[in-house]
């Protein structure tokens, strides 16, 4: 019976991953929708003939950094206008040309793509974030983790970035996780007042029904958040690569 509970748990939690990351690739579709609207419309305005803009990753995920190709036959302060006219646009990450140089390419070779994920497990490891009893109040005494995990977190902006909470098996399920989902969106507000843009966050709540692994059910140690960096956009040093190539 218990492995079979196990498996109905497992199976649960995968479909909430799944659910989430259909909800994070239409919301992002809609922003990336609206984003494109207006870098044509900017292009149009700069006289930037030929050149055509994208908001996606190389893996099909939809993403707030520009991508700009074409145009070879306009001058560099064209070029370098419209990119920066893109770049200002609200809701834009940085913009980039494609294939732009060999420096941005061998930095985004070097860059391992979960370096964020790596860094926020470390500071987890040994500490949780921690509310008040039966509360989505995050303790006074958690609020620096909140601050470094904020930081292990930006230059991964532009990710999405999953937050989970979790809690033991004492109440009922229905209110476990009513409160999981207050505290994972606690969490998502506290982060989004540290910088981390909101439209990038993902907020769930689970409840009791995945433990620790090699803990009781009952344990008050399940009590926790997770954090998960679904996909990686890393911003750099200069939002605006211009004059860009050709």
């Amino acid at each position: 019976m218990a492995p079979r509970k196990n498996m109905l748990i497992a199976l649960g939690a995968f479909a909430c991953i799944l659910i989430a990351m259909l909800g994070a690739r239409i919301d992002g579709a809609n922003m990336a929708r609206r984003l494109h609207a207006e870098a044509q419309e900017v292009i149009v305005r700069e006289g930037a003939h030929g050149v055509t803009v994208r908001f996606m990753t190389a893996n099909g995920w939809p993403s707030r950094h520009a991508v700009l190709d074409g145009g070879r036959r306009l001058n560099d302060d064209v070029r370098a206008r419209t990119a920066r006219s893109i770049a200002a646009i609200p809701g834009v990450g940085g913009v980039r040309w494609y294939n732009a140089s060999a420096l941005v390419a061998r930095e985004e070779a070097l860059l391992h793509p979960l370096h964020c994920q790596d860094d926020v497990d470390a500071l987890l490891r040994a500490r949780t974030i921690r509310f008040e009893e039966s509360s989505a109040a995050i303790d006074s005494t958690s609020q620096e983790l909140v601050d470094e995990v904020a930081a292990a977190l930006r230059p991964c902006i532009g990710s999405i970035i999953a937050i989970t909470g979790h809690t033991d098996d004492s109440g009922s399920e229905p209110g476990n996780l009513a409160l999981s989902q207050a505290r994972a969106d606690a969490v998502r507000e506290a982060l989004a007042s540290r910088g981390i843009p909101r439209d990038g966050i993902r907020s769930q709540g689970i409840g009791s029904g995945i433990p620790v692994t090699g803990l009781e059910p009952d344990d008050p140690a399940n009590r926790r958040i997770e954090f998960s960096v679904i996909a990686t956009m890393p911003l750099r040093p200069t939002p605006v690569d211009v004059p860009g190539a050709r």
